[in-house]
């Protein structure tokens, strides 16, 4: 177990051996937990939770759906292009 000092401006420096072990490079931020007795830093996620829509709810950009037919067509204009080269 390693101790630190906490200097006058309330900073102290996480021991090498740790940051090298969790890949924690200079500008990585932390999040802080006070548990009481206890004070726990936890690296901050990198991005905000990605909060999906509901199953019921309609996908952003919903089009007409297409029938078989439709799609059998498109697909066959599609592979007819490169048939043209």
């Amino acid at each position: 177990m390693e101790t630190v000092a906490l200097s006058s401006k309330g900073q102290f420096v996480l021991p090498k051996s740790i940051r090298d072990l969790h890949h924690w490079g200079a500008g990585t931020r932390f999040v802080v937990i006070d548990r009481g007795s206890e004070v726990v830093l936890k690296p901050a996620a990198p991005f905000a939770p990605t909060a999906f829509e509901s199953p019921d709810c309609c996908p952003v950009g919903m089009v007409k759906r297409l029938s078989l037919a439709e799609m059998e067509q498109a697909i066959a204009a599609e592979a007819g292009k490169n048939d043209r080269h």
